[in-house]
């Protein structure tokens, strides 16, 4: 059993932020009422929806795809215990008899999605909470984000989780 990166599985996953943006920010979901928050006006979307924005939130997706890798797939982890250890990776050692044994356990869709809702809780929330604080917005501008990432983490984590 050999375990490489799926960089197939990452690429779908940068996709993600992208389509519950579209979904999530639309002015009949949230987006009308986080304009009325943030007190954005026409003037800041003259210009239109530029490519440069979408490519450079693709790349910043598949960073963030790269990062749920490593917080929903524990087995990970266990390589670093091994990093320098001769012949670590080859049939038969220590390594590839635990990754045999345990290699499967918590890959799930379920298990994915968990990780991605607390990292949204324990990372974005206080994130977003912080910058907002000293934006001087309230709850629902925090809430409009913070209810964003979790969706698009919950399901970003739980695709990798399910699929690497």
């Amino acid at each position: 059993m050999t375990y490489i990166t799926n960089w197939y599985i990452l690429l779908v996953a940068a996709v993600i932020p992208l389509f519950t943006g579209a979904i999530w920010y639309n002015a009949k979901v949230f987006g009308g009422a986080l304009k009325k928050i943030s007190g954005a006006n026409a003037e800041g979307e003259k210009g239109g929806h530029k490519p440069i924005i979408y490519i450079l939130a693709y790349v910043l997706g598949l960073f963030l795809a790269v990062q749920m890798m490593t917080i929903t797939i524990h087995q990970m982890h266990v390589f670093s215990l091994f990093d320098g250890v001769a012949n670590a990776k080859e049939p038969g050692s220590d390594l590839m008899i635990l990754m045999e044994k345990y290699g499967h356990n918590f890959r799930s869709f379920g298990h994915g999605a968990f990780h991605g809702i607390l990292s949204s809780v324990f990372f974005v929330l206080p994130v977003v909470g912080i910058i907002a604080l000293f934006e001087k917005k309230g709850g629902k501008y925090i809430f409009i984000h913070t209810g964003y990432w979790a969706i698009t983490m919950m399901l970003m984590g739980g695709l990798i989780c399910h699929m690497m």
